[in-house]
């Protein structure tokens, strides 16, 4: 398998993709494009929250007008999402879209395709190529069925048009509903291709059972090395897909800025309300985003010792509590003042962290 160092370093933006083991966070916005400012509110509370490249829906001519303004005002690269009409691809690349969504086998006679390829050279976009379970052409189906391998062949067909135009700016993705589908195609492509890929299970479904299917996913294939950037598919507000993405990153080690939050599972040693703590605490730190581990331990039975893999933690009891720093105890406080003196000491470490980074 190619692991994702040695993939072809692709440029969307000024945001790489390949080339390297950084894995970028993408999504997608739920508003009609040509609603230009709900598109650029959503745009805007996605990157806030870490998105890296917004992909946009180019349904029609108004949406395709509208996206010189959207790439203008946007603080991150628009993709331009685009299916079967190639002129909305010229109109994209040409109002700055930073990378094109299109299928080149899909798109009419080998002369759009052509117009397409020519646009993307000279703009120096890259096009990805988004083969989708869902969607396989009917004669690779006959022949190979609904299989990862009939997804990699028909992503063959629309690599080998590019290749045959001398173009190679390709990022490439194989979605399935099905994570064994996906992980089997990807890594059958990886095989093959040192394009970069895009990786995701798609129509993951909602949020429980949505994270759960991607993080196995996505999970196994950027253990493997193959994935440069990912997005996580939610029928949720988009909001939803870039915290799972980063919590997925963070527990793989490919994310830092985040404030990680472990506890303990429930059991009868419980001296008070873990559950409660670690939503209080979670909230408090939902918008601190700087590298921070913390425990929150139901008792002091095993207290010092999961508390070690943490940069600060606590553990609770029924007449007090203790505060540990690198698992080692730093204070002991009554009940009533554990969450509150365990606050001020994450804003003593994330004001710690803002001066060095000044």
């Amino acid at each position: 398998m190619i692991n994702r160092e040695n993939t072809k370093k692709v440029f969307v933006g000024n945001v790489q993709i390949g080339g390297n083991n950084k894995v970028v966070i993408q999504s997608m916005t739920t508003s009609k494009t040509h609603n230009v400012e709900e598109t650029i509110k959503q745009i805007n509370q996605l990157y806030n929250e870490g998105c890296e490249i917004v992909r946009v829906a180019v349904l029609g001519i108004n949406d395709a007008n509208c996206l010189a303004e959207i790439v203008k005002k946007s603080p991150i690269p628009v993709v331009a999402d685009i299916h079967f009409n190639y002129k909305f691809a010229l109109i994209a690349a040409d109002a700055g879209c930073a990378k094109i969504r299109i299928n080149p086998g899909n798109i009419g006679i080998e002369e759009n395709t052509i117009a397409v390829v020519n646009k993307c050279k000279e703009k120096k976009i890259p096009i990805r190529i988004g083969i989708n379970s869902g969607s396989l052409p009917k004669k690779l189906v006959e022949k190979y069925g609904w299989t990862s391998k009939c997804m990699v062949e028909a992503l063959r067909e629309h690599i080998e048009i590019l290749e045959k135009l001398e173009f190679y700016d390709i990022i490439y993705s194989l979605k399935a509903t099905d994570p064994l589908m996906a992980i089997e195609a990807y890594s059958l492509a990886s095989e093959i291709w040192n394009y970069p890929a895009h990786i995701g299970i798609t129509e993951a479904g909602s949020l429980l059972n949505g994270a759960i299917k991607s993080s196995f996913g996505i999970g196994y294939l950027l253990y493997s090395g193959i994935g440069s950037t990912i997005r996580i598919s939610l029928s949720e507000d988009p909001i939803m897909e870039i915290k799972v993405a980063k919590k997925l990153l963070n527990s793989m080690g490919l994310y830092e800025n985040i404030v990680e939050v472990i506890a303990c599972p429930t059991c009868g040693r419980l001296e008070f309300g873990l559950k409660d703590v670690v939503n209080e605490v979670e909230e408090f730190v939902e918008e601190l985003k700087f590298p921070l581990k913390i425990a929150i331990l139901g008792c002091v039975v095993n207290g010092p010792g999961e508390a070690s893999q943490a940069d600060i933690g606590i553990a609770g009891g029924r007449n007090g509590g203790i505060i540990f720093k690198k698992g080692k105890i730093f204070k002991t406080v009554e009940q009533e003042k554990l969450v509150p003196e365990l606050k001020e000491l994450i804003l003593e470490y994330y004001d710690s962290w803002k001066n060095q980074q000044s």
